[in-house]
């Protein structure tokens, strides 16, 4: 069951029938999902705490409850469940199992951000958090550079920068969105170039709220010839190492990043003579 992400009355018709009926909400804190309860003028209901650390434990006594013919209400701290959460084993668990899942649907950053970032909208892909370390982020942006859809990443906004500033040289000169507090009354979506948001944020410092970055999929590939590619490089060159400048080179043009990356370290090795 979704929950709002930031303004109270996007809690859906349904999801209040559901939460008053429930006979257990399983949630990440109990003290976040009693708060909202509270407002939502809903009391008495039992909770249990299911969230990353405890899951592989909780389980098993969520899914006997189900057995036995309970309904139970899955809802994390905001927005849609099973993004970014563990749920996904519950709802395996309960079908291996034969018990019923169903999903109520409402609020989700992912999708607000997307439709506001002004951003190619038909194909998409959500990468959820980058890895915190410079060099696991890098690779993992290589991952998805060359996939030819808009990305959606969910970011911590005191690593806002640093990731803006490795997409920027990974992913090359793309057009992206940085969305936070989404639905609540400062809410702010920034539209740039990827290297203009990394200065702004670089210059800034950490935003309020919870964020989401939207990026615009790769430039459509195009025939490159030798000189093209040579241009392309030398220009990624100037503002990232060797393996961050091929592998932005190849998702931008198409061509296999073995022969990008030769072509590279040819080009590095005729300018250190």
């Amino acid at each position: 069951m979704a929950t709002p992400i930031g303004n109270l009355d996007d809690i859906t018709l349904r999801a209040l029938k559901v939460l008053k009926a429930a006979d257990l909400i399983a949630c990440e804190d109990t003290r976040v999902t009693g708060k909202l309860l509270s407002l939502l003028g809903i009391g008495g209901a039992a909770l249990s705490p299911y969230h990353e650390h405890n899951a592989e434990r909780a389980r098993p006594a969520l899914v006997a409850r189900l057995r036995e013919g309970a309904v139970v209400a899955l809802v994390s701290d905001a927005g849609t469940p099973l993004v970014s959460d563990p749920g996904y084993r519950l709802v395996r668990a309960c079908l291996e199992e034969g018990l019923p899942v169903t999903s109520l649907p409402g609020p989700s950053a992912a999708l607000t951000a997307l439709q506001l970032s002004g951003l190619p909208c038909d194909r998409f892909l959500f990468a959820g958090f980058l890895p915190t370390k410079d060099g696991a982020r890098r690779q993992a942006l290589a991952e998805v550079a060359a996939v030819p859809a808009s990305l959606l990443f969910y970011e911590s906004p005191r690593r806002l920068g640093d990731s803006l500033a490795a997409m920027a040289e990974v992913l090359g000169p793309r057009q992206a969105a940085v969305a936070r507090e989404l639905t609540k009354l400062y809410e702010e979506v920034r539209r740039g170039g990827l290297a203009e948001l990394a200065a702004h944020y670089a210059a800034e410092g950490p935003p309020k709220g919870e964020v989401v970055v939207v990026v615009g999929p790769p430039p459509a590939a195009a025939p490159t010839g030798e000189a093209e590619l040579d241009a392309a490089l030398v220009q990624a060159l100037a503002g990232a190492s060797l393996r961050d400048a091929a592998a932005a080179v190849a998702a931008a043009t198409g061509l296999p990043k073995r022969q990008v990356y030769a072509r590279a370290v040819a080009l590095v090795g005729e300018r250190g003579q």
